[in-house]
């Protein structure tokens, strides 16, 4: 009885270490994942977080990709968001000066 006992102990302790390793794990790989332009993010006066907000705002959904970039019109500097409605891919750009939507449009077959 008492080696059952201290055999379930070990098999707990086991465990909840491949659990805290796991944990840690997925902590680490979620804190190292950057989206795309993350290193022009100093230069915009809307966060990424705001940026979101507006782009579901705009097209309610699911984010599926995003980035900041340097493109024409607006600032210069826009945060673009696919966004994944049912069967469809809208892409949705937000400003990332003003937090203007510049762009909210159906992806056609062949997305940049």
């Amino acid at each position: 009885m008492q080696e059952d006992m201290e055999s379930m102990e070990m098999n707990k302790s086991r465990h909840l270490t491949l659990l805290g390793s796991a944990v840690a794990i997925v902590a680490l790989s979620q804190s190292a994942l950057a989206y795309k332009g993350e290193e022009l993010a100093a230069q915009a006066k809307v966060s990424l977080t705001q940026a979101r907000e507006i782009a579901l705002r705009a097209r309610p959904g699911t984010i599926t990709d995003e980035e900041l970039e340097r493109e024409r019109g607006g600032s210069g500097l826009r945060y673009s968001f696919d966004i994944k409605i049912s069967s469809s891919t809208y892409e949705v750009g937000v400003d990332a000066a003003t937090g203007k939507v510049l762009e909210n449009k159906k992806e056609g077959p062949h997305p940049d």
